[in-house]
């Protein structure tokens, strides 16, 4: 993709995440997930990709020091460590002036995500030529990585997909699209967030399946002034994010079964191309 991956590892506002408080540390993406801290195995991922920066959005200011794992050292000037908004999209936004585009954003607890998968992301995107689009995995195939992987799916009149946490921005202009992410991304618990970034109609064709899946994002595109578009992924295991104790469980036993995710030996470091958004470490405050 030569551009960023931006990955969102900030705190949500009001209590303590469960999972991290269950397990003793002080954010989410600290909890050890098949022996290394869960953020690990997504910058693993990154790393083996062709990104030239790779971001993590916190609230934690000893991130780096309270990761200690070796993909930190493997990554060198390529990662860079950003101050986290309260939501999404202001957390994107926050990185839009440093980062290469195209930007991925991922999550913290997207521990499955692969650098095949960010690859396949990055050519289904350039193959529609679309400026912003929502990575999906189909029912069928996430249900065929692990029957528990995953319980909630959008369905559409064509197919049925999960959501896999990972975003395409193209270009600087296409950010507006972040906007229908500001409270966050869980429109299956919350779909007022879909009306009010959508709007009611597409509401509910997106609710209950009244067209294609393209058929309805063409129309999302018309309302929001930005081409965004499904970019469905052959992965059925991106869909699986670790949000419980029966999903860390689950990841886990896929980890196992795949032999984890190891830090590349040699990442590449260039820091001619960087430029000056290459710093090790922006200022990291609350």
């Amino acid at each position: 993709m030569t551009g960023a991956v931006l990955i969102l590892a900030g705190r949500r506002p009001g209590a303590p995440d469960p999972l991290a408080v269950a397990h003793g540390v002080a954010d989410k993406c600290l909890v050890p997930v098949a022996g290394r801290p869960m953020i690990a195995h997504v910058l693993s991922a990154a790393a083996a990709s062709d990104a030239r920066q790779i971001f993590v959005s916190t609230h934690h200011v000893n991130l780096l020091s309270d990761l200690d794992d070796p993909v930190v050292a493997s990554l060198g000037k390529r990662l860079i460590i950003v101050p986290a908004a309260n939501n999404l999209a202001d957390s994107v936004l926050a990185v839009a002036g440093v980062a290469a585009f195209p930007l991925l954003v991922t999550t913290a607890d997207n521990c499955l995500l692969t650098p095949e998968t960010i690859a396949e992301i990055a050519a289904e995107a350039a193959r529609l030529d679309i400026e912003a689009g929502v990575a999906l995995a189909r029912r069928d195939d996430v249900l065929a990585v692990h029957p528990e992987g995953q319980r909630r799916f959008y369905e559409f009149a064509d197919v049925a997909v999960s959501n896999c946490n990972a975003y395409w921005i193209a270009h600087p202009g296409a950010l507006r699209a972040t906007e229908a992410f500001r409270g966050g991304g869980q429109f299956v618990k919350r779909p007022l967030r879909v009306m009010q970034a959508f709007g009611l109609i597409n509401l509910l064709r997106f609710r209950f399946g009244l067209g294609p899946i393209h058929h309805i994002f063409a129309r999302i595109s018309r309302h929001m002034n930005v081409e965004i578009a499904p970019l469905l992924v052959s992965n059925g295991a991106t869909a699986i994010d670790v949000d419980n104790e029966r999903s860390l469980g689950v990841t886990e036993a896929l980890l196992a079964r795949r032999g984890g995710v190891s830090p590349p030996p040699n990442c590449r470091e260039s820091p001619a191309e960087l430029g000056a958004a290459d710093e090790r470490r922006l200022a990291v405050t609350r």
